[in-house]
């Protein structure tokens, strides 16, 4: 969650196209990219991080390359429809195909392909691990 804000609430949005920023690997040497988009929690980031340094035990080193902006408002339950927009209940983090979510370096290849695979069923997005010295056009 983010310290402060300019506002506490904001617009839903729509989950169109694509990432053009965040989509190369620039500080590690492998990566989590998302082929799909979606949002993601701050508890989903925090859950994919988690998995990923268990899995790394103490080696290596692991960036987290998105920040949950996005405040998302929720009604209580039990209540009825209107009287005004919700309180904030989480933080989202916008996600759109091609943006690089984790990052990590210091460990070989297939380590790094199963650790960013078990953080990547942590995601409500799909995902592909994607290399710094890989040259692909999509």
């Amino acid at each position: 969650m983010p310290k402060r804000s300019k506002f506490r609430k904001c617009q839903k949005g729509r989950l169109t196209g694509t990432a053009y920023r965040g989509s190369e690997v620039s500080f590690g040497e492998f990566g989590l990219k998302a082929v799909t988009n979606g949002w993601v929690t701050s508890r989903q980031i925090e859950a994919a991080r988690i998995a990923i340094t268990r899995y790394m035990k103490r080696t290596g080193k692991v960036w987290i390359r998105v920040f949950p902006h996005k405040p998302v408002t929720k009604h209580p339950a039990e209540t009825r429809m209107g009287s005004g927009k919700g309180t904030p209940e989480m933080h989202v983090v916008v996600v759109k195909p091609g943006m690089i979510l984790f990052e990590v370096e210091g460990i070989p290849r297939d380590q790094a392909e199963e650790a960013m695979r078990l953080a990547g069923h942590k995601l409500p997005v799909r995902t592909r691990t994607v290399a710094r010295d890989e040259i692909r056009i999509e």
